[in-house]
Formats: structure tokens, C-alpha cells, sequence
């Protein structure tokens, strides 16, 4: 790894961190993305990555605060959890198995999507 590559990351790292703590979003939104484009990650290895660094201690740094500011419903982010755990375990089975080409278009579909549905919906 050379030292341009540690910069970009930690640049990915950060920005990652920020929109995260901002807005809720980062691994999705910003990291896959970036180590797609930035660093020739395969969109396989993009996700893996940013899923290993969305554990545990990197989400419960940011989610304290707003525990503390009383923005979080402890009763649905256990559901979630409980959901998500299973959820995530189940479509990683199949999305290892998937041709990098289509994992790509099917996440570039959902940012689509998602995105004009929160630009332009209620």
C-alpha cells in the first residue's frame, strides 16, 4: 500500500465519518462508491469492506450522541438490529455469488431510486 493510497482512504475515512455522524449515511452512500472509484476496489470487496467497517464500535461512537440528545428509539433499533443481523447475513450469501457487473447496477439502481425518492418525495 502506498502512502497516496493511505491518504485517499483516510480522506474516504473521514468524509465517511462526518456524513455518517451528520446525516446517518456512509458506508452506502460514501464508502463503497469511493473504493469503487478511487482505488479499484471491486464492487464485492467495496462492500465487504465498508460492512467490516460498519461494526459495532464505528455505528455506537456516533449513535451515543444522539442517544444522549434523545433521538433514538432503543425498542425499533433492537428490532432493526435483530432484522438487519439476519437480513444481512441471508443477501450476503447470494449477493458473493453475484457478477460484480450486476452487483454494481443494482446498487447504482438503489442509490437512483433512493435518492429521487428523498429529493422529490413528501
Amino acid at each position: 500500500m502506498t502512502i497516496n493510497q493511505i491518504i485517499i482512504i483516510a480522506i474516504i475515512g473521514v468524509f465517511a465519518g462526518v456524513v455518517s455522524g451528520s446525516l446517518g449515511v456512509g458506508g452506502g452512500v460514501i464508502i463503497i462508491p469511493a473504493l469503487v472509484y478511487f482505488l479499484g476496489f471491486s464492487q464485492h470487496t467495496a462492500q465487504g469492506t465498508s460492512l467490516a467497517v460498519l461494526s459495532i464500535p464505528v455505528a455506537l461512537v456516533a449513535s451515543i450522541n444522539y442517544y444522549k440528545s434523545g433521538f433514538v428509539d432503543i425498542k425499533v433499533a433492537l428490532i432493526l438490529v435483530l432484522a438487519f443481523v439476519i437480513g444481512g447475513y441471508v443477501s450476503s450469501l447470494y449477493a458473493v455469488n453475484v457478477s460484480g457487473k450486476v452487483l454494481k447496477q443494482i446498487f447504482a439502481i438503489l442509490m437512483i431510486i433512493m435518492g429521487v425518492k428523498m429529493l422529490f418525495g413528501k
